[in-house]
């Protein structure tokens, strides 16, 4: 993406009002929000309505419109991250944890895939964004794996990536079609998985 959007600087930039000290956490959330329904090419204003505060406290913290796309990815890939092991420590059993995590992982892909695929059109930053994807998650979902399969010494190995890659494959195109229930099929993954590796 350039570094200048088109309609990015143009967008109404106005005093900051409301509280222009908000955090950058919370303008992070605002925007994925507003990405998620009215896409990533919603308006500043848009965001900033949604975070309460003016269309210069957006600008301060993202001055280009790919700079903001970027730090919601990384930022939502995080929160992913973080809830792992939370989960794991929450919940009833680690097979919970993991299909709580599974469920997050899942959102990230379909409801939140607009914002991927604005990284894969990236080149070298997409490619950064993909190893840093793999590089949070990977071992997130290993973790949780390993807390959740019994497995024998000789038995099969459970390998996070490949999964990981499974519950991508079953989520391509999920967002376009409302009768395709990618939640459930990833849950069967699971499953299989799990029955696959307990001895």
């Amino acid at each position: 993406m350039d570094d200048v959007e088109q309609g990015w600087p143009d967008e109404g930039r106005t005093a900051p009002v409301g509280r222009p000290r908000r955090s950058r956490q919370a303008l992070l959330d605002a925007a994925g929000e507003v990405f998620v329904s009215s896409g990533v090419d919603a308006p500043v204003r848009e965001i900033a309505a949604q975070a309460g505060v003016g269309v210069g406290t957006i600008y301060r913290h993202f001055p280009t419109r790919s700079e903001l796309v970027v730090e919601v990815y990384r930022h939502q890939v995080e929160a992913c991250a973080e809830a792992g092991p939370r989960l794991l420590a929450q919940s009833d059993t680690p097979e919970a944890a993991l299909r709580a995590w599974v469920r997050i992982f899942v959102e990230l892909l379909v409801t939140k895939h607009g914002l991927a695929t604005v990284m894969r059109e990236g080149g070298d930053e997409s490619d950064a964004l993909h190893a840093y994807f793999v590089d949070r998650l990977v071992p997130v979902c290993g973790a949780l794996l390993e807390a959740a399969v019994e497995r024998e010494p000789d038995g099969p190995v459970v390998e996070a990536y490949g999964v990981l890659r499974g519950i991508g494959n079953l989520c391509i195109g999920a967002g376009g079609d409302p009768r395709y229930d990618a939640e459930a099929l990833v849950q069967l993954l699971i499953s299989g998985v799990l029955a696959g590796a307990v001895r």
